[in-house]
């Protein structure tokens, strides 16, 4: 029996096994992962999901259902999709942005080409008064 338990085996109060799969992706420090993503999904269906893939695709798989997770606890009815929507919004604000920032470099570089045309010297170092 290790001495230093998982999240998990701490949470149904058994021994944890040398080779637990739960251990490496819910730490004992951090009680509050497992929890969240045992509610959503539950302790059966993430065991089952984590000997399906290959170790090196575990930790990642961990991440995206804690992630998960935290979102449908925050939003219940459309979890992480519910971000989608804000997400498009931000994106029009900016490529608004981004659309109002070419029109005043074109406007800049159209004046500065104007005046270069129209013989206005744009040196600073010429002076009126020398």
């Amino acid at each position: 029996m290790s001495s230093n338990r998982c999240a998990v085996c701490k949470y149904f109060r058994r021994r944890c096994p040398s080779n637990c799969i739960f251990s490496p992706h819910f730490p004992p420090n951090n009680p509050q992962r497992f929890t969240c993503v045992h509610r959503i999904y539950g302790a059966s269906n993430i065991g089952k999901m984590l000997e399906e893939l290959a170790m090196e695709d575990r930790a990642i798989a961990v991440e995206t259902l804690y992630y998960e997770a935290k979102c449908r606890v925050q939003d219940p009815v459309y979890g992480c999709a519910g971000l989608i929507p804000w997400l498009q919004q931000e994106l029009n604000i900016a490529q608004s942005e981004l659309a109002k920032t070419r029109a005043q470099i074109a406007l800049v570089s159209a004046n500065y080409v104007a005046f270069q045309l129209n013989g206005v010297d744009d040196d600073p170092s010429s002076s009126w008064f020398s």
